[in-house]
């Protein structure tokens, strides 16, 4: 009787694991190619894909049997690692069939993720596919399944909002920058300080064409090792006014214990700008920036709390979309589970027909022998006719045994063709 394969996720993420157990388990991308090394030689192995980042570490296999390939994971990671099972066991699970087809479904497509709608995690999960496939730890089974999951990521991407809102400081703080400017290409940008979450919304705002980018810092030379990064340029921290009447968005974030812009900064600003538009993102605490200055007509000052307010509506769109997200998982679940149960059936199908073939063959043999006069326009004939016939005689065994409505019994029927047709008694067919 042919084995079957059972798809096996097992490990932790952030949800089930705190940050110091994750570390422990984490791997190195330097680490992956003895790991699959070592997995290919597990018995209870068939194959295996990792996926080790800084949320999670998972394996995931096709194995003849759950439970012995499950230890032999643990027995791995506590060894490879040098940590004790009892420090990160009770944080693992173990998801078995459509539980891991739907869990690997909304990993890719990063609605598992800690940030619904992220986009690195596919990156990722693609990365350790061809990590997987370039050391042959792949096989029928997670193939599909792997390029399975590239196309429902893709479709929750394409088909919901799942990205579309900004669910970072820097994501939001460019998001707003966009609903005042409309594009940001073109868009002068002046840095003040050196927060890291004002880099971050620098560079999210480079990626988006923005520039020129000034950087004004308390010591100047850090300012220029800033500045180029970002490839803009470095000014005194005295220059900053002077810069209002030509940037665009101004970014800040020091560690000031007072406002270091007010109101009575702006005088002659606006006009000198001819009343364009001026963003301030004042990411600081305490804020540099003087609220009272948001009164002035065309100029726009968003501390981190208004930031944080947007990133929580986003955080509620993002969870509605991911509904929907969800909705187009469990299709392709149904969908790549079909396909999933007719590999049960794949072998017995393919020896039944290679069986009544042989018998074919042999029987047309022993015609021809004793038909000596039959032309060969008769033998091609007839050949074709027993082909046909064999065809249609396998037509609706061969439905029956793929029809998905058997499931609860597929494994009984598949056992009992086999006996009928005793396939695993290879030298029974009488000569």
């Amino acid at each position: 009787m042919v084995e079957k394969k059972e798809i096996v996720v097992i490990g932790l993420n952030h949800e089930t694991a705190p940050v110091e157990v994750r570390e422990c388990l984490a791997f190195a991308a330097e680490d992956n190619a003895q790991v699959l090394e070592s997995m290919r030689q597990e018995p209870y192995v068939d194959e295996v894909v990792l996926f080790s980042t800084c949320n999670r570490v998972e394996f995931l296999l096709a194995t003849q049997d759950v439970s012995k390939a499950a230890e032999a994971i643990k027995d791995f990671l506590a060894e490879f690692k040098k940590t004790p099972r009892d420090t990160f066991e009770h944080a693992l699970y173990v998801y078995e069939g459509d539980e891991a087809i739907r869990h690997i479904f909304r990993v890719a497509s990063s609605l598992d993720s800690m940030v619904v709608g992220e986009p690195q995690i596919l990156g990722q999960i693609k990365e350790s596919y061809y990590e997987a496939t370039n050391h042959r730890t792949c096989g029928v089974v997670l193939n599909r399944l792997m390029h399975r999951s590239f196309s429902v990521a893709k479709r929750v991407r394409t088909e919901t909002g799942i990205g579309d809102h900004a669910v970072s400081i820097s994501y939001a703080a460019v998001e707003l920058g966009r609903k005042i400017f409309g594009e940001l290409e073109g868009k002068a940008v002046l840095l003040i300080g050196a927060g890291e979450m004002a880099e971050q919304a620098v560079e999210h705002l480079v990626t988006n064409r923005a520039e020129p980018i000034f950087v004004a810092n308390r010591t100047f030379e850090r300012g220029l090792e800033i500045a180029e990064r970002f490839k803009g340029t470095a000014i005194r921290f005295e220059e900053v006014r002077d810069h209002l009447k030509q940037v665009d968005i101004v970014i800040s974030s020091t560690g000031a214990p007072s406002y270091i812009l007010v109101r009575d900064d702006f005088k002659g600003v606006m006009r000198a700008r001819k009343n364009r538009p001026l963003f301030f993102i004042d990411i600081a605490v305490p804020r540099d920036i003087d609220p009272d200055i948001n009164r002035i007509t065309n100029v726009y000052v968003y501390d981190i709390d208004d930031l944080k307010d947007a990133i929580q509506e986003n955080v509620e769109e993002r969870q509605q979309e991911a509904r929907r997200g969800e909705r187009i998982v469990d299709g392709a679940v149904v969908q790549f589970r079909r396909w999933f149960q007719s590999l049960d059936v794949v072998p017995t199908v393919v020896q039944l027909r290679e069986k009544m073939e042989e018998i074919r063959q042999a029987e047309l043999k022993k015609t021809f022998a004793s038909l000596t006069s039959a032309s060969k326009e008769d033998q091609a004939a007839i050949d074709r006719l027993t082909a046909a016939l064999v065809n249609k005689m396998l037509h609706d065994p061969t439905v029956f045994l793929k029809d998905s409505g058997h499931r609860d019994k597929k494994s009984l029927y598949i056992d009992v063709a086999r006996k009928l047709f005793k396939l695993d008694e290879p030298n029974n067919r009488e000569s």
